[in-house]
């Protein structure tokens, strides 16, 4: 069964950094990618980062690319979205999530269940 368990978050003045884990187990192939989304208050979801297992190609949209840098340690199943040079408009609660690849649509990954998904931490960029 597949596990997801992330960490950090927290409250941040602008210009400022967060380092958020994601660590997953209980997966039974090795080809996956990890997903990092945000979802801001009456706003939907979107991605920030994917990375591929496979290569460990990253990806990001144009809104935190520069800023936002995802990492892996195969040896902890573990991986990290560093987030700097912070922005209010970056405040959400940020999720991972294990899915089979960077092209799966939001409501795909949505539908792969609460198992694949982390619980989620609030991320608040104010001074």
């Amino acid at each position: 069964q597949v596990h997801v368990v992330q960490s950090g978050g927290g409250l941040v003045q602008p210009g400022g950094s967060l380092i958020l884990s994601c660590a997953y187990s209980g997966l039974t192939y090795d080809e996956y990618t990890i997903g990092w989304f945000r979802q801001a208050s009456g706003k939907e979801r979107e991605g920030v980062s994917c990375l591929r297992s496979t290569n460990g190609e990253t990806r990001y949209p144009d809104s935190v690319k520069g800023r936002f840098t995802t990492s892996r340690d195969n040896t902890k199943n573990t991986v990290y979205l560093q987030m700097n040079s912070l922005k209010p408009e970056d405040t959400a609660v940020y999720y991972c999530a294990v899915l089979p690849g960077c092209a799966i649509t939001i409501p795909q990954a949505l539908a792969l269940g609460d198992d694949y998904w982390s619980q989620g931490t609030q991320v608040t960029v104010s001074s």
